[in-house]
């Protein structure tokens, strides 16, 4: 829609010079007469390029709608969530296809899954192989931490902790290319939406541009003190960054060439995944969500002990925020610890305040969370370890992927009725 209004309002501003340039043509008195009346007689330039700035300003405030959906949402039950079981380790991070007909979901066995939605059956596994194997193995052979999809569902990429970056074709899982450059293990990767430019971060503190299509480097980024432990971004020719123990999140504009810094954990900074173009949520050790702007340095709404707290009385340490996730446009976001609970958020008015909705019982680290494009379920990558490290080991937890459904009281009625 938005590219046909585009289309259309570029051919009636070249209709518009074009019928003033006739006229002037025909009477070329007509200019001088005209300024002579009003001496801040606009040019079919100037008039195209302030109706140009304001149709812009008019889609960026579209842009900024949000989904207000969380009011609607309701708790489901046990038996609606399902569990699909392949991996040998901890689930670490995963990815949905843009058409929501399939899940990819990686471990630290070096395997990647691809699994399908409706019927929870294992399409595809790309094996794993042994380390010092990596000449002959076409997959991984280390911990995948990171996997992301482009818009268009053509490429798969996916980094490990042996600095490499593979691409994959998500529809056969065949292996098409081989990324090389970060000096450290690889820790986030996005493509940018209607793009094949993919980001990727590193415990190295750099961020790397590439664009799959020409399976090129482009550029480095370099700006954090510490390992980037997560990556996101969405349209915008930007990234931001979550940069660990150096505590702070950082906003790349790449056309720029600039970075914006913020500043709000009093620990490391784990995860961070966009809400929209101007708001992103965060999560740490210190046990703390947080929601950010791009306008301000600090963050606009914090939950502190968002998961609760554990051990003795007077020792007492909250549990980590080991992941995030965000409905795109929305006033929803999740969290996820190792609390045996998934939680979801509601964002207050303007993004300032975090009101619990409900949470989901999930027994063992949930390592990754992503909601599909339409809202309609959430996935939880759990293991039984953290996907950064072994600090804790919880046995009874399943190395898995969970499908919750998110089920809206409208959908309810509708039912009864």
């Amino acid at each position: 829609d938005e590219i046909r209004s585009l289309c259309g309002f570029s051919k009636r501003m070249d209709e518009e010079i074009s019928s003033d340039s006739e006229n002037e043509s025909a009477d070329p008195n007509r200019k001088q007469q005209e300024n002579e009346d009003d001496e801040i007689e606009e040019t079919p330039q100037e008039k195209k390029l302030r109706l140009a700035k304001l149709y812009l300003e008019q889609l960026r405030e579209e842009g900024k709608l949000q989904r207000l959906i969380a009011k609607e949402l309701i708790a489901p039950e046990p038996a609606e969530i399902r569990l699909m079981r392949g991996h040998k380790l901890p689930v670490t991070c995963l990815v949905i296809t843009p058409d929501e007909k399939y899940i990819f979901s990686a471990s630290k066995d070096c395997s990647i899954i691809k699994w399908e939605v409706e019927s929870g059956k294992k399409v595809q596994k790309i094996a794993g192989g042994r380390k010092g194997t990596e000449a002959r193995h076409v997959g991984h052979t280390t911990h995948v931490l990171c996997m992301a999809i482009s818009s268009d569902g053509k490429y798969l990429a996916s980094g490990d902790m042996n600095k490499l970056i593979m691409i994959w074709d998500p529809t056969t899982c065949k292996h098409l290319y081989k990324l090389k450059g970060h000096r450290d293990a690889v820790s986030g990767l996005a493509f940018r939406r209607g793009t094949h430019t993919l980001y990727s971060a590193s415990h190295d503190r750099s961020i790397k541009v590439w664009s799959v299509d020409e399976n090129a480097y482009v550029e480095t980024l370099f700006g954090h003190q510490d390992m980037i432990t997560g990556l996101d971004c969405l349209s915008r020719e930007r990234c931001v960054t979550a940069g660990g123990r150096d505590r702070t999140v950082r906003v790349w504009k790449i056309a720029e060439e600039s970075q914006l810094v913020f500043h709000g954990h009093e620990g490391s900074i784990d995860c961070i995944q966009l809400i929209n173009e101007e708001h992103m949520v965060t999560g740490g050790d210190d046990g703390s969500i947080s929601v950010w702007t791009v306008n301000k340095k600090k963050p606009v709404s914090t939950v502190k002990q968002a998961h609760g707290s554990h051990g003795n009385t007077g020792l007492e340490q909250p549990y980590w925020v080991s992941s995030v996730a965000a409905l795109h446009n929305s006033d929803i976001v999740a969290s996820g610890s190792h609390n045996s609970a998934v939680q979801l958020w509601k964002c207050g008015q303007g993004f300032r305040g975090l009101e619990p909705l409900f949470s989901v019982p999930m027994t063992g680290f949930v390592n990754s969370l992503k909601f599909s494009n339409s809202g309609k379920f959430l996935v939880a990558g759990v293991g039984q370890e953290h996907r950064l490290g072994r600090w804790w080991r919880i046995k009874e937890a399943r190395n898995g992927i969970y499908i919750i459904p998110l089920k809206r009281q409208a959908q309810e009625q509708e039912v009864v009725q």
